[in-house]
């Protein structure tokens, strides 16, 4: 999923006044951040540990998910499968499973992200902190581990 970011009003105050002295990395990063220009697009511009600086930017409130995008679908259907075609997890289920798996994965490096899923009272609250999980586990575990992650967590919305 290409996800959008936007400056918080710290990330704005950051750039205005240098206030939380940002070292240089993060700095340029939350520079380019401008509303407009999807994760994919600020990765290509940041180049180093982008998925890492775009991580600790969102997790120490610098910017926020805007909206996102889902991937392209492909030309040739899947036929589903019965996990697709049950009915979706209660969201209260979806925290707790999604949490479990961060811990799993990443240990406490998460729990800051960890405590946002706790605290998300809906999908619309719930869904960045997702895909921002998501996004920590492609840098940190790998692609196929972040795919699990997602699809377990991120195709089906929870009821």
């Amino acid at each position: 999923m290409a996800s959008v970011y936007r400056k918080t009003a710290k990330g704005q105050t950051e750039i205005e006044t240098r206030a939380n002295r940002l070292v240089p990395r993060l700095r340029t990063a939350l520079i380019l951040v401008d509303g407009r220009r999807t994760d994919d697009e600020l990765r290509t511009m940041i180049l180093s540990d982008a998925d890492e600086v775009l991580a600790t930017l969102l997790d120490q409130d610098y910017v926020e998910v805007i909206s996102s995008t889902p991937p392209p679908r492909s030309s040739q259907a899947a036929a589903p499968t019965a996990e697709a075609t049950s009915s979706p997890p209660k969201l209260e289920e979806t925290r707790r499973m999604a949490v479990r798996f961060l811990n799993d994965h990443l240990g406490p490096s998460a729990e800051s992200l960890a405590l946002k899923i706790e605290r998300a009272a809906n999908w619309a609250e719930l869904k960045p902190h997702l895909e921002m999980a998501e996004h920590f586990l492609r840098s940190g575990r790998g692609p196929a581990v972040a795919q699990e992650f997602a699809s377990k967590f991120l195709e089906t919305p929870p009821a």
